[in-house]
């Protein structure tokens, strides 16, 4: 399965084809999706363009991408940086008057297991966030719900090549015991390299301008569905890993 991140906590300011409101999110979303996604994942945005999960930007942007891309699963953030409260975050999730299909939940975050059952209990599937170099996937692994979320986001951090890919094999070791589907992928320099990866080991991939800003050549990319089209074309091509 290959997802596309539509914008994640970037701003105009780093990319201005970031898609912020509703209707841009639509937009990306189509042409993702027909350049190859199977599955969104986005950042809500409020009117000065920042992260949010009030219940009135999560409705809007998810019924607008619903509309732009039928019978696709969408999902959302729960990033602590919108609301570092964990307590707070879980009460916005029961205030949700849309539903995305999921919502990813960052394990190393304070208060993960307490939103990740806010969640659950709506009938929403969890996307375990799982990020290298942190003590995240011991304490999703601990969590007694861990084996009732949809998949685990590995994610890898470091973004120099080397780094990055010691990283990720020491992340997937880690989550060995996982009994959930697991999607890897880096970001900036190194998302291109753990795309690879992920398509040599059969794993779940995602790409898109919240992960990174360039084509593999180097080129700025100039929107969500070009991003789609090369890790079509790097998919297609990577042979399966030979097991050890």
């Amino acid at each position: 399965m290959l997802q596309v991140c539509l914008n994640g906590a970037r701003s105009r300011a780093e990319c201005g084809r970031l898609p912020v409101t509703a209707e841009e999110l639509a937009v990306a979303a189509r042409e993702a999706v027909a350049a190859g996604a199977e599955d969104v994942h986005l950042h809500p945005k409020d009117g000065d363009g920042r992260d949010t999960l009030e219940a009135d930007a999560v409705a809007a942007a998810v019924s607008a991408v619903r509309v732009a891309v039928p019978g696709i699963p969408v999902g959302v953030t729960t990033g602590a940086w919108a609301t570092p409260d964990p307590r707070a975050r879980a009460a916005q999730v029961r205030a949700w008057s849309v539903l995305p299909d999921h919502a990813s939940v960052n394990w190393h975050e304070d208060g993960a297991a307490e939103v990740a059952e806010a969640l659950l209990e709506r009938g929403i599937g969890v996307e375990a966030g799982v990020y290298s170099g942190t003590p995240a996937a011991r304490r999703f692994l601990d969590w007694p719900g861990s084996g009732r979320v949809l998949r685990v986001l590995a994610e890898v951090t470091d973004t120099s090549l080397r780094g990055a890919l010691e990283a990720a094999a020491g992340l997937l070791d880690a989550l060995a015991p996982a009994r959930a589907p697991i999607l890897l992928h880096g970001e900036d320099a190194a998302a291109w390299p753990v795309l690879r990866l992920a398509a040599a080991r059969r794993l779940h991939a995602r790409i898109g301008l919240e992960d990174v800003l360039h084509l593999p050549g180097g080129a700025p990319a100039p929107d969500n569905a070009a991003l789609v089209r090369a890790a079509r074309e790097i998919i297609r091509h990577t042979p399966a890993a030979t097991p050890a």
